[in-house]
């Protein structure tokens, strides 16, 4: 009699339990799909395509838990953490053996972004794309992307607009740090991307900082040679603007990024025939602070006069060399750092025999080769010294640049005179391969030219354009890029993709605009 009560009682249990199960599921499967009637399984959760991309369904999965679980379901909430948690790793051990061991996405973010949820949907959407590395915008356009309320840098904040939420809070929000945040919650490595020599509008606006502010031989300053206005580009030599910049490069450091990438390495890109520089009047030389770190170059009197003599009029002539050589009569030939006439390192003590005319057709070479090396080293260690304060609590740093702006093109240099080439090799290199040639040859052939003239050990990664799947502005899908650099394996292990807007650009106009 009590086991045939015992296997009733379990009967009824095992049907309870199986009915409760049911209800979980119906529960479940509404959930997360209420408009259609399966649900995916957990290894259809859990698949990985080549490219470690998450399959569509278990992305509107995670996406219907996220939109529950901010509308304060508990159940969702737990589900979506785990959902989550789970990608997270599934991504990263698929990153592990890959090729690509890092794939890396470029992404801005807007005051509109401080929406509840905001942040954990784009993170979310990078995590489905496979990506495992995000290089979120810090400083761009004279903006920083700081709290207003206690940035002490010379940019206003980003968030500088009520957006969704009350103005009294608005001063508190902290994007950066919220970003970061979210993206290590996903498993994400999150630098902050700065723009570096172009410090933007704004700062042209500090009277005070005028001397900051880089300047060529015709007088302009970048704002009158760039189409959009918008750029500042300073002198580099010019201690003001690093201890600016460097108070900013602080502060980005308190949200404990995984590292620094800084862009805009470089002078202003411009066009037509001022495309190239082939006179020493095109060049960024002519703010206080980088004449001054010239002048100290030359290791003689004759040196500096000729130094300030091709500054001012923009060539020397026989006339100058003979007078010159009158008024210091004890000093040979003209001296400045890296100036070796005729293989001889003691030039100072010896008399050229040359006549003057070729005399003088040296003297203008060594001059202009002078100051172009001046103002790409300006670059060089302006990048260096800001770049110093993230080296020092051990974080990565990078350097991103155009592979063809360091050419020499006939008898002058590309404008933007960026030596990426002569940039540590301990900093990562992100070449920006955006060639536009229809197919993958000639991004593939940029990538090469950087390979060919960086050191071994640098660690290069290549920054791809376009979107997945399909071809944009002439360039072919991301997987077709990136197939292409699979033949300069292991050199290459990482790239990354501009930009999460590119790839998503309606939800990128509705989180400008704030439109849900």
């Amino acid at each position: 009699m009590s086991n045939r009560r015992l296997s009733t009682t379990s009967t009824k249990f095992t049907k309870l339990n199986l009915f409760w199960r049911s209800l979980w599921a119906a529960i479940f499967t509404g959930l997360l799909f209420p408009n259609i009637s399966s649900t995916p399984t957990l290894a259809q959760l859990q698949q990985l395509n080549e490219h470690c991309q998450v399959s569509q369904q278990a992305a509107k999965a995670k996406e219907n838990l996220r939109v529950s679980a901010f509308n304060g379901n508990k159940d969702a909430r737990y589900k979506y953490d785990e959902l989550r948690q789970k990608h997270a790793q599934l991504v990263q051990d698929c990153r592990k053996r890959n090729w690509l061991q890092v794939q890396a996405i470029w992404l801005r973010l807007y005051p509109c972004d401080m929406q509840p949820g905001a942040i954990d949907r784009i993170m979310d959407k990078i995590v489905n794309r496979g990506y495992n590395q995000v290089y979120l915008e810090a400083f761009y356009d004279g903006r920083v992307l700081l709290p207003q309320d206690t940035n002490p840098t010379i940019w206003p904040s980003v968030v500088s607009t009520p957006g969704t939420i009350s103005s009294s809070k608005i001063g508190s929000v902290d994007l950066l740090a919220q970003g970061i945040q979210k993206g290590r919650e996903r498993g994400l490595k999150v630098y902050a991307w700065m723009f570096t020599a172009n410090f933007g509008y704004s700062y042209a606006q500090h009277q005070d900082r005028e001397n900051s502010i880089a300047r060529n031989g015709k007088g302009q300053t970048s704002l009158y040679v760039v189409n959009d206005g918008s750029q500042v580009f300073i002198d580099p030599y010019n201690e003001q603007a690093k201890a600016d910049y460097k108070l900013m490069v602080q502060e980005i450091l308190q949200r404990r990024p995984d590292g620094l990438l800084f862009d805009y390495v470089r002078y202003p890109r411009q066009t037509g025939q001022n495309s190239i520089a082939t006179k020493v009047t095109d060049l960024w030389l002519y703010s206080d602070a980088t004449q001054q770190a010239l002048f100290k170059r030359a290791q003689n009197n004759k040196g500096l006069n000729f130094i300030q003599r091709f500054l001012n009029k923009g060539y020397v002539t026989t006339g100058d060399i003979a007078e010159v050589d009158e008024l210091y009569p004890t000093e040979a030939e003209p001296m400045w750092q890296g100036r070796n006439w005729q293989g001889h390192n003691n030039l100072d003590r010896q008399k050229s025999t040359l006549p003057i005319r070729l005399r003088q057709k040296q003297l203008q070479n060594d001059l202009w080769l002078l100051s172009v090396a001046h103002a790409m080293q300006g670059i060089v260690d302006f990048v260096a010294s800001v770049s110093y304060p993230a080296e020092n609590l051990g974080l990565s740093t990078g350097a991103v640049f155009f592979p063809e702006a360091n050419k020499i093109i006939g008898q002058g240099y590309d404008s933007r005179l960026q030596p990426w080439d002569k940039f540590p090799s301990s900093m990562e290199w992100h070449p920006m391969s955006y060639a536009d040639c229809g197919n993958t040859d000639c991004i593939a052939t940029q990538v090469q030219q950087v390979l060919t003239q960086a050191k071994p050990g640098t660690q290069i990664i290549p920054a791809l354009a376009g979107t997945w799947g399909k071809t944009i502005s002439n360039r072919p899908p991301l997987e077709a890029q990136m197939q292409a650099l699979r033949k300069f394996a292991p050199q290459i292990k990482g790239v990354s993709h501009f930009a999460f807007s590119w790839q998503f650009p309606e939800q990128d106009g509705d989180r400008k605009f704030c439109r849900r």
